[in-house]
C-alpha cells in the first residue's frame, strides 16, 4: 500500500469516526472470507457499516481526531480488525451476538466498544452491550412513567364520581317522601279546634 493510499484510508475512517457516536472493534482473524461475508450481509441489512483495516491506520485515525478522547481503545487494536459503525448503540452487539449463535462460534470476538464517549473494553463486556437502552426506548420509558401517575388520578376521580352520585340519590329520597308528612300533620292540628266549637255549639 503506498503512503497516498494509507492517507485516503486515514481520511475514510476519520469520516466515519467523526459520523457515528458508536463503535465496535472486533477481532475477525479467524472467520473464513465466506463468514466475513456472511456477517457483512447482517450488518448491511441493520444500517450497521462494516470497515477492515489495518490497526496502524486505524490508531492515526483516531489520534488525528482526539487522541485523548480515544485512548481507552488503543490497546484493543491488535491482530485483524473489522470496525462496525452504527447509529444505534447496541445494534453490532446483537449482530455479534446472534451471527455467534447461528454459527455455533465464539467469533468474531470483541475486542472493544466506544458507545457516546464511553468505552467498554473486552469480549466479556458483549452481553451487557446487548441490553443497551437506545435513545427512543428511554423516551419511551419516561413517557410511560409520566403517564402512569395521571391514569391512576383520572382513575381515582372517574370511580369516586361514580361511587359519590348513588348516594347522593338515597339522600335526595326521604328529603321528598317527608314533605307530605309534615303538611297532613299540621292540617289535622288546625282542624281539631273546629270540630270542638261545633260539638259545644250543638250542646247549646
Amino acid at each position: 500500500m503506498t503512503k497516498q493510499e494509507k492517507n485516503d484510508v486515514i481520511e475514510v475512517l476519520k469520516g466515519k469516526f467523526s459520523q457515528y457516536n458508536n463503535f465496535y472493534i472486533t477481532d475477525t482473524e479467524s472467520l473464513t472470507v465466506a463468514q466475513v461475508g456472511k456477517l457483512r450481509s447482517h450488518c448491511f441489512n441493520k444500517q450497521v457499516e462494516m470497515k477492515v483495516a489495518k490497526n496502524t491506520l486505524i490508531k492515526k485515525a483516531l489520534e488525528s481526531i482526539d487522541a485523548e478522547k480515544y485512548a481507552g481503545i488503543y490497546d484493543s487494536l491488535h491482530k485483524v480488525t473489522a470496525l462496525l459503525f452504527s447509529e444505534n448503540p447496541k445494534e453490532p452487539a446483537v449482530i455479534i451476538s446472534g451471527f455467534r449463535k447461528e454459527n455455533n462460534n465464539e467469533k468474531p470476538v470483541l475486542k472493544a466498544a466506544f458507545i457516546n464517549g464511553d468505552v467498554f473494553v473486552g469480549d466479556n463486556q458483549l452481553k451487557a452491550l446487548t441490553q443497551i437502552k437506545t435513545k427512543n426506548e428511554l423516551i419511551g420509558e419516561i413517557i410511560g412513567l409520566l403517564q402512569s401517575p395521571i391514569q391512576r388520578v383520572l382513575g381515582a376521580l372517574q370511580n369516586r364520581e361514580n361511587a359519590v352520585k348513588p348516594e347522593e340519590a338515597t339522600a335526595a329520597a326521604p328529603a321528598v317522601e317527608e314533605a307530605p308528612s309534615t303538611t297532613s300533620t299540621t292540617a289535622t292540628t288546625t282542624e281539631a279546634p273546629a270540630a270542638d266549637d261545633a260539638a259545644e255549639a250543638k250542646a247549646e
